[in-house]
């Protein structure tokens, strides 16, 4: 558990391991337009972040939907493949699926034409595992920062004090897991708890993570409409 408080700590400050390449989540991103429109050489291909932000809507949540899949049933395997050993691999199945969770995270920001590299990203990555496991209450005042961010146009002020949430994401993550896990210190039997655990974390941030990304598109959208109009 120490370990992965201290991932979790440096990936905030610096990317560390869990920061990915956004080449594979491009291509995935342009497979699915060309499945969708067929026009894959009559238009410019999607070979950057910029170019994904004006992406149709439909294109980004399927290219989202199927990377959840994905890592839903990655993770689903690993938990069963951790589950073998029972308390013997328990110490790594909890900092494996943090890091899934990281990376599933960054590929949907990625997906909504956002990058991961900038440390203010990584700050909202946190906070979409902070929401996907927190109960209404929590969820209501997540929502509330984040729009009160996303209206203050210096963020960055309030860097500092938000690096102060991962802490909170840790001990949410240690409680909510703490007595599923017991299940999983059974050997063999844990392979089905591991499994089950696992593949509900991982689709439950992917889901939130969809969800917070796809809204600030559509606001960010919306806002520049609203310009075009003004102008």
């Amino acid at each position: 558990m120490s370990e992965a408080l201290n991932e979790l700590g440096n990936y905030l400050q610096a990317g560390g391991r869990y920061l990915i390449s956004e080449a594979g989540t491009l291509r995935h991103i342009e497979e699915v337009r060309y499945r969708n429109e067929g026009i894959r050489s009559a238009t410019k291909e999607v070979a950057a972040i910029e170019d994904v932000r004006s992406l149709p809507l439909n294109i980004l949540d399927q290219a989202a939907d199927e990377i959840v899949q994905s890592r839903t049933k990655l993770a689903g395997l690993q938990g069963a493949t951790t589950g073998i050993g029972g308390i013997l691999t328990l110490a790594i199945d909890i900092p494996a699926v943090l890091g899934l969770s990281l990376k599933t995270i960054q590929e949907l920001a990625i997906c909504y034409g956002y990058d991961p590299n900038i440390k203010q990203e990584r700050i909202f990555t946190i906070k979409c595992m902070q929401f996907s496991s927190a109960d209404i209450v929590g969820k209501k005042a997540i929502l509330e920062e984040l729009a009160n961010e996303a209206a203050n146009e210096k963020a960055d002020v309030q860097i500092i004090s938000q690096l102060q949430g991962w802490r909170e994401v840790f001990a949410t993550y240690r409680d909510n897991w703490g007595w599923k896990k017991l299940f999983q210190l059974i050997p063999i039997a844990g392979i089905l708890f591991g499994a089950w655990i696992n593949s509900g974390t991982l689709k439950d941030v992917g889901e939130a993570a969809k969800m917070l990304y796809r809204k600030r598109r559509i606001i960010e959208r919306l806002s520049e409409l609203e310009r075009d109009g003004i102008s």
